[in-house]
């Protein structure tokens, strides 16, 4: 696809500013990956790619790397066909939920309570959070590729936390998602963290490991990032903003199911935006 393709308004839409060795790049690696399978064709655009480059430096053989492992997975683990009644007994103590407002970027905004923790079942609970990872992606606003993670370690304790939890999220987001998070807040980190954390930054690349912020409640320099990155009258009174509503697993539930009818509808090619390299058209928002 040529730089000047038609205008499109979706976040899945190709990025007319690229410099001429960013496109030689791009169009390196869609050769190297070869035939993108057709319910894959949007991980041919522009936009997806250069998200896989971003990742990796711009290594053309990494990102190829990186994508043909997103397409393989993609296609055995069906992450875009996983719906809210399958993950929602693991969901249901709001552990995981995407919130009802974004940050000041319109960033979508997934928070994490690790105190909620009701399982014990790794892939159980890599379903959920890939079902939330894929619906925040859904609810992407123009112009926006990237979420944000804010984790409340509030009533926490060691056993809520798990290190293979840990790297295989940390592999998943890397791999499968590069350039979706943007950042992620870990709130009031009891002191039992910090050796975890030690370890846990071992499965990140530098560039993952930096957007990660320490906010404590009592700490005004760190308090900053919070005012500086969201609306304090949307954020949760856990977060220190003014909404002291808790989770609602009814009414999210009713969020989550039609946001599945949403989604299927996307990749049945409902909402289409614009047009791959084979002239195949792409779902918006699916990338």
């Amino acid at each position: 696809m040529s730089a000047d393709t038609a205008k499109c308004t979706s976040n899945a839409c190709e990025n007319p500013l690229i410099s001429a060795e960013q496109r030689e790049k791009i169009d390196e690696v869609r050769r190297l990956v070869g035939i993108f399978p057709d319910k894959l064709i949007t991980f041919s655009s522009d936009a997806s790619i250069s998200r896989y480059l971003t990742t990796h430096n711009w290594n053309v053989k990494k990102a190829t790397k990186s994508i043909k492992e997103t397409l393989k997975w993609r296609l055995e683990y069906k992450p875009e066909a996983i719906k809210w009644d399958e993950v929602a007994g693991e969901a249901a103590t709001g552990k995981m939920y995407r919130s009802n407002y974004s940050d000041k970027h319109g960033r979508p905004v997934i928070v994490m309570r690790p105190s909620r923790q009701n399982s014990k079942t790794v892939p159980e609970q890599m379903r959920c959070l890939v079902h939330c990872i894929e619906n925040a992606i859904l609810n992407l606003p123009e112009n926006q590729e990237e979420m944000v993670w804010l984790v409340d370690f509030s009533g926490s304790n060691s056993s809520n936390i798990s290190f293979k939890m840990t790297r295989e999220t940390a592999y998943v987001v890397q791999v499968y998602y590069p350039e979706r998070l943007g950042l992620a807040i870990l709130y009031n980190p009891p002191k039992f963290f910090a050796p975890f954390w030690k370890v846990a930054k071992l499965f990140l690349e530098p560039k993952t490991a930096n957007k990660v912020k320490f906010v404590y409640s009592k700490d005004p320099n760190t308090l900053k990032i919070m005012e500086e990155e969201f609306d304090v009258d949307q954020l949760e009174s856990a977060f220190g903003g003014k909404d002291n509503a808790d989770f609602d697993f009814d009414k999210y539930s009713e969020r989550m199911r039609e946001d599945d009818k949403r989604m299927q509808s996307q990749w049945e090619g409902g909402n289409i935006a614009c047009e791959a390299p084979s002239s195949t058209l792409i779902p918006s928002q699916v990338l």
